[in-house]
């Protein structure tokens, strides 16, 4: 099964989220964090059946600045 890893740069980690199943793990690298993700998401899975639902749909907005 294919899920979506949503990677954000917080401070000197690398944090992955899965957004299907909620899982959140990190690493000092993207590779890293999206290893740790995947096996966190493994272990999810094995508990819990994983949520039928289409995947995300992922884009980018803007919020205009205020001084």
């Amino acid at each position: 099964m294919t899920y979506t890893a949503v990677i954000c740069k917080e401070d000197e980690w690398y944090v992955a989220e899965c957004p299907e199943t909620g899982t959140v793990s990190q690493g000092h690298t993207i590779e890293e964090a999206i290893a740790n993700l995947r096996e966190a998401t493994e272990l999810y899975v094995e508990e819990f059946a994983p949520p039928v639902r289409q995947p995300p749909f992922l884009t980018t907005f803007e919020v205009p600045a205020y001084a």
